[in-house]
């Protein structure tokens, strides 16, 4: 949870403040967790709660969770980027979530939830309150938009 804080907000104090809010919330409501519940899903629910209500007390005109971005033109796969692992080896981890900072937040989240804590389609709808569909057609746009983000680095 802290590290999926840390990669939304830009800085250490502010991610620790947005986990810490989040695990008070948690605490408060743990009597509304089900037996038989994913808690980990729970958990990132509140999170993203927590980190939306603390945007839009920033900018509320400014946030709109249900917008529709378009994506980026699909470019080809860059010479030498066959190997996932090789290629993100080359990347820094400040680099990496630079890029992430740059999607539009549905995005952002929806490839937070699945590739950095490894929730699957199923899980990740949940917490985003989306088909699982949507899911995976951000996860495939998503992860293009990444792709050509982190290409412009690597030029």
């Amino acid at each position: 949870m802290l590290r999926t804080a840390r990669i939304l907000t830009r800085s250490g104090a502010d991610a620790d403040d947005l986990a810490q809010e989040t695990m008070l919330k948690a605490f408060r409501a743990i009597d509304q967790l089900s037996a038989g519940s994913n808690p980990k899903a729970w958990l990132m629910t509140i999170l993203r709660n927590a980190h939306v209500d603390r945007l839009r007390a920033r900018r509320p005109s400014e946030l709109s969770l249900n917008a529709d971005f378009v994506a980026e033109r699909e470019s080809e796969t860059p010479p030498g980027w066959g190997d996932a692992e090789q290629v993100l080896a080359s990347f820094s981890d400040e680099q990496i979530i630079a890029a992430l900072r740059t999607l539009p937040p549905e995005i952002r989240w929806t490839l937070l939830l699945a590739d950095v804590q490894g929730m699957d389609d199923v899980e990740a709808a949940q917490v985003l309150n989306v088909p699982e569909g949507t899911i995976k057609s951000r996860l495939h746009r998503g992860r293009r938009m990444l792709r050509n983000s982190l290409a412009k680095m690597n030029r």
